[in-house]
């Protein structure tokens, strides 16, 4: 059975409980009891098991975008806005800083790089890591797989971090800097109903005009 159907599963039986169970709708309770007992169903291992497929990212969105409509003074904005309101970040931007905060661990040595990932440090743009090339004599059909694993993705992402947050050594304040950092892109998640201006990865707001400066004008 796969994850995404596992989570399909997962959600309404815990949403309901939640909502069942508990008559508040005060933003401190709901998000308390939201981070407590449905974040960890939605994120288990997601540096590894990362959805690109829109549909799959719209299905796991939902989960929070239901969620957030129950909560009070919430109930007349829509996904989008609640996210700024209640200071939230979306599923899928979340998932990406696990994948950054992984790199920064893989950096220092805090768990294993089986992988391989390789690090350099410029002057200018701090810590780099390296992105694997594509096997020359690999299918083309395999370049979906190369572009979406971890070895690729990871990278990706990191290098896409200003030199004075990638430089930073200790992790908590790397952590704390790093969601910081974050917060302050655009997070306009796919969801049913809404047009996108893009797939809403970090990656893709750095090719914006607008968010250039704030990404380091650097490549990912």
């Amino acid at each position: 059975m796969s994850k995404l159907l596992l989570i399909k599963q997962d959600k309404r039986r815990h949403g309901c409980s939640v909502i069942s169970v508990f008559h508040t709708r005060s933003s401190t309770t709901m998000l308390t009891l939201y981070k407590s007992l449905v974040h960890s169903l939605l994120e288990y291992c997601c540096p590894v098991w990362n959805p690109k497929k829109i549909s799959d990212i719209q299905e796991l969105e939902g989960v929070q975008r239901t969620f957030t409509s129950r909560i009070a003074g919430c109930q007349e904005l829509d996904y989008w806005e609640r996210l700024q309101k209640l200071s939230l970040m979306s599923l899928q931007r979340r998932r990406e800083r696990y994948i950054v905060l992984h790199m920064w661990k893989l950096l220092h040595g805090d768990v294993s790089n089986d992988i391989r990932i390789e690090f350099v440090e410029r002057p200018r743009t701090g810590i780099k890591a390296k992105i694997p090339p594509l096997n020359g004599t690999s299918a083309a059909g395999n370049q979906s797989l190369y572009d979406n694993s971890f070895a690729v993705m990871g990278p990706r992402l990191w290098n896409c971090l200003p030199a004075r947050i990638n430089t930073i050594e200790t992790f908590g304040l790397f952590k704390e800097r790093l969601t910081s950092f974050l917060m302050s892109i655009p997070d306009k998640p796919p969801v049913r109903g809404y047009s996108t201006q893009n797939s809403n990865s970090i990656l893709d707001w750095r090719k914006d005009a607008a968010t250039t400066d704030l990404l380091g004008g650097q490549d990912c």
